[in-house]
């Protein structure tokens, strides 16, 4: 797992470190059951405070990225798990939202939308 921190980023660090971790788990750098550093290693490899990783962890936890187990600490959960697949669901259709309001404010028919939808998912 690797996680690069940023003092210039416009997020916080616990969200730098939520939003590397989140991708590494969907994209399979971190694979399911992986057990996590321990909040206080994770902490301590970075500079940073207990609190800033308790934070970035209790979230992922939260969005169903990861489960705390008692005695085993924090470990990646299955990505097709329900609780994911609705997370990104969610986050797919904020982006779509997104998309909806630029097109219409250069007048792009619907049609144009769903064919430029289509060429980027052939990528």
């Amino acid at each position: 797992m690797k996680v690069v921190l940023s003092n210039q980023s416009e997020f916080p660090i616990y969200a730098q470190i939520r939003e590397q971790m989140k991708e590494q788990i969907l994209s399979g750098q971190i694979a399911e059951g992986t057990v996590l550093p321990s909040i206080r290693q994770l902490a301590r490899d970075l500079g940073i405070s207990v609190i800033t990783t308790t934070r970035a962890y209790r979230e992922l936890e939260s969005e169903g990225y990861i489960a705390s187990v008692q005695g085993k600490g924090s470990i990646v959960l299955k990505r097709d798990n329900t609780v994911l697949r609705e997370q990104c669901i969610r986050q797919i259709e904020e982006h779509l939202r997104e998309a909806v309001v630029l097109s219409e404010r250069i007048r792009m028919t619907e049609e144009e939308l769903l064919d430029m939808l289509k060429r980027t998912r052939q990528r």
